[in-house]
């Protein structure tokens, strides 16, 4: 699944064709993907509405138009594609917009688990699925005594904790691992247990590693790729992650893949006590 990293990369490609922009018409194929408003309106609503900012909120990329937003979630394999109108429609092709150049922008999710909503720019953070979000990775609200009072009561791993949307918001499984191995935390330490000297170098650290990935793209994991030629390279940079039995770029010694709160998880037993 993208973390935010590649939700920042597929953002930025958006807006260069996107960005002025409006779609004519809207066709969903898959109802499920629309959370809210019913497909029938979100198909109105959602047109002739001129596209000012695209930004993005945790894992979710925001197209923010004149009235309404449009809140994108790729889960594990959405994709985005611009091809011509005369294009036939392809099997995951489950959303379709027309944009008013006469080009089509269409979503492309082969596991349908791509979710949108349409929401009014009106008190926007305060709406589902905002509201249930926490602090971005820069966010000047996001401190070690906020971590530690967050994670004052949490009996899980620090591996699940990090992995908390309402906590820090956009940190996936990828960047958790190699969040905690630059932190030399191990994955198995409960949240309630770091000190607040831990959680700010957690803090510091998540800056570091989703900054380097952001310069880099994403990281090209499996079938994601963020939208046609758009390819993460910060795979190359990678310490733990996706690293089993390779030997650890500090001791030498093996990687170990274990699973935490059903999540496969790259970790230095050595380094990370």
């Amino acid at each position: 699944m993208p973390e935010k990293p590649e939700v920042i990369t597929v953002a930025r490609s958006l807006e260069k064709k996107l960005l002025g922009r409006s779609f004519l018409s809207c066709q969903v194929y898959w109802n499920n993907i629309i959370v809210s408003p019913t497909v029938e309106t979100f198909e109105k609503q959602v047109c002739q509405q001129v596209i000012q900012k695209i930004t993005t909120r945790g894992k979710w990329i925001v197209l923010q138009m004149e009235k309404d937003s449009l809140l994108i979630h790729l889960r594990m394999e959405g994709k985005f594609f611009f091809r011509k109108a005369t294009c036939p429609k392809e099997k995951h092709e489950h959303v379709i917009f027309t944009l008013d150049d006469g080009t089509t922008f269409r979503f492309h999710d082969v596991r349908k688990f791509g979710k949108m909503y349409l929401l009014p720019n009106e008190n926007l953070n305060q709406r589902l699925p905002f509201k249930e979000l926490g602090y971005e990775y820069n966010d000047s609200h996001l401190t070690g005594a906020y971590l530690k009072k967050k994670f004052s009561t949490k009996q899980l791993p620090i591996k699940s904790a990090l992995l908390d949307q309402s906590i820090i918001a956009g940190i996936g499984n990828i960047y958790d691992d190699e969040i905690l191995f630059l932190s030399k935390i191990s994955p198995y330490r409960k949240a309630k247990d770091l000190s607040l000297k831990e959680c700010q170098l957690l803090i510091q650290n998540t800056k570091v590693i989703l900054e380097k990935a952001i310069q880099k793209g994403g990281t090209t994991i499996k079938s994601f790729t963020s939208e046609e030629g758009v390819h993460g390279l910060f795979q190359t940079e990678l310490q733990v992650h996706g690293k089993k039995d390779a030997a650890c770029p500090q001791c030498k010694k093996p990687i170990q893949k274990v699973t935490i709160g059903g999540r496969g998880t790259y970790y230095c037993k050595n380094c990370q006590k």
